[in-house]
């Protein structure tokens, strides 16, 4: 299948059309689909969808689907390291947070006999070690 001529294709898509049909012309008859074709196509997926990526690139909608989303699993984030703290100079204060960056990771934190400074200092450290 040449996507050439096709008005409107992504380039990229029509790009990695061409890459999978030279695949499938020089493959052996029953060869599997080379791990980085289907990176590839994952990362296309991501961009366009799945089903007009595997529409388009010829590949099984519901095989490009599960390595899409086990991909998507695979990035998600490491949990965070033990942080120590210092000992509270004084009891009876109380600082507390709740954080959310924009890829869902949230961070509540209730401390007692620490400084709001305390706090900022400990929520940029958790937050900037990625």
């Amino acid at each position: 299948m040449s996507v050439r001529g096709y008005e409107g294709l992504a380039s990229d898509l029509a790009k990695a059309c061409d890459r999978i049909q030279a695949w499938r012309n020089r493959r052996e008859r029953g060869s599997r689909i080379p791990a980085h074709l289907w990176a590839l196509a994952v990362q296309l997926a991501k961009r366009y969808g799945v089903s007009r990526t595997a529409t388009t690139l010829g590949l099984e909608y519901y095989g490009l689907k599960r390595r899409l989303e086990a991909g998507v699993a695979s990035v998600a984030p490491e949990p965070a390291a033990f942080v120590e703290l210092p000992a509270p100079l004084a009891a009876g204060k109380h600082c507390q947070a709740e954080l959310r960056n924009g890829s869902g990771a949230e961070l509540r934190l209730q401390l007692s006999g620490y400084e709001a400074t305390d706090l900022a200092a400990l929520v940029g450290s958790l937050w900037s070690a990625e």
